[in-house]
């Protein structure tokens, strides 16, 4: 379960910087080069390439060569994996938040 675990915390941390949010955006797509993927954003090449470098981490795109062209391509089982998780303990919150309504409605009938 940790495993799985460090997963995901490697997928949701590359989900919270926008800018790698927008690179995956643009994957959507298909296979973009890195090229392509930079000319959108105001910063450095070396910059683009972090955020390319924690997005392969986390497992979230793929990297390939094709002669002198870079590419990269989307991978969607680590956004699988992560909404699954969210949508398993989702059902959990929402009861928590229930159980809570209900409590609060009840603390506010009884002081009337």
């Amino acid at each position: 379960m940790a495993q799985v675990e460090d997963e995901l915390s490697l997928v949701f941390q590359a989900l919270a910087d926008p800018t790698r949010r927008a690179i995956i955006s643009r994957l959507r797509g298909g296979p973009t080069t890195v090229g392509e993927l930079a000319e959108p954003f105001s910063m450095s090449r070396p910059a683009i390439s972090q955020h390319l470098k924690v997005l392969e981490r986390a497992g979230l795109i793929e990297r390939t060569a094709d002669a002198q062209w870079r590419r990269c391509t989307l991978r969607t089982e680590p956004l699988d994996d992560a909404s699954a998780w969210v949508d398993r303990h989702r059902d959990e919150w929402n009861e928590r938040f229930d159980l809570l309504d209900e409590r609060l409605r009840r603390l506010k009938d009884s002081a009337n």
